[in-house]
């Protein structure tokens, strides 16, 4: 098969950039030693490419205008992993609105206009605070996710948001409890989840510098996994990863699901499971592309 591997924007990588090069770059060396042949490209370039002809594509890449172009690839029948429609869902007001709309555990919510006044949310959500979240995209800058202890700072957060052109934003519910990261990879048994704060893995220190340090609370694994898969597959991403508050109790809410992220703990592991996930999208992605010329019995393959 000819592929093209699409290496992400260090802009989109805030804190990971070497982390995220680390997991496409493995990733590419198991698909090509089982003799899949992939150029690898940027974003900037795969959009200038002249010579493309519908080959499947690997992709990291994150810009809306890549996103944009993949969306029309899929819908002439190109195979994109992941999904593009899947890599926009998880732009903040749409992952909000689909994990909200689907009953997956996720904190109390209001999208909200950056020219708003959100005063009263405070007096909804309750104290310390309340977060901030940029809605139009993923997290590029750390103020894209803040955390707001007062009325005044979090008006002037959502007007330098209205500033850089955001219109939108996510306001959430601050929850009490630990913070635990996860990574999972569909049609695989691959799922690894940790408390990024023991091994400093986290772009933002803000969480744990208003909840504490990590009370290592007792919770179900196989529970996240699942509530984990089942956001996954309502954004439509097979490879992801996200962050999770779990309680006191026990319970948890999902609070973040990003497409293809780090897997930095787990690289190795991981990595093995996004080419096996990978090479069973191939398999059935030739099932439905290998055809027979109306004129000819030779088997053609994209």
């Amino acid at each position: 098969m000819r592929v093209y591997g699409i290496w992400r924007m260090n802009d989109f990588s805030p804190n990971h950039i070497n982390n995220d090069a680390a997991i496409f770059k493995a990733v590419i060396e198991l698909v090509e030693k089982e003799g899949v042949t992939i150029t690898s490209v940027t974003e900037g370039a795969f959009l200038k490419l002249e010579d493309y002809n519908d080959e499947p594509i690997i992709t990291m890449g994150r810009s809306k205008e890549l996103v944009h172009h993949l969306k029309m690839l899929e819908r002439r029948g190109v195979l994109v992993i992941n999904s593009a429609q899947g890599i926009q869902n998880c732009f903040r007001t749409l992952m909000t609105q689909a994990l909200l709309q689907n009953d997956i555990p996720y904190p109390e919510s209001e999208i909200v206009a950056t020219h708003s006044d959100i005063g009263y949310l405070f007096d909804r959500f309750g104290s310390p605070g309340i977060w901030i979240k940029r809605g139009d995209f993923h997290a590029v800058h750390k103020e894209d996710v803040s955390f707001a202890s007062t009325k005044e700072e979090a008006n002037n957060i959502l007007a330098e948001y209205a500033i850089r052109g955001i219109d939108e934003a996510v306001v959430s519910k601050h929850l009490f409890g630990d913070l635990v990261k996860f990574y999972g990879v569909d049609g695989t048994d691959f799922f690894y989840c940790f408390h990024p704060y023991d091994l400093n893995h986290h772009k933002y220190a803000a969480y744990e510098q208003i909840n504490g340090l990590t009370a290592h609370y007792t919770f179900d694994k196989e529970a996240l996994q699942q509530a984990a898969i089942r956001a996954a597959q309502v954004l439509g991403v097979s490879i992801y990863g996200g962050d999770a508050i779990v309680h006191a109790d026990g319970s948890f809410h999902i609070i973040d699901l990003n497409d293809w992220p780090s897997f930095a703990p787990c690289r190795e592991q991981g990595a093995e499971a996004i080419a096996t996930h990978i090479f069973n999208q191939f398999s059935s992605y030739i099932d439905h592309m290998i055809y027979k010329d109306e004129d000819s019995t030779d088997i053609n393959y994209v």
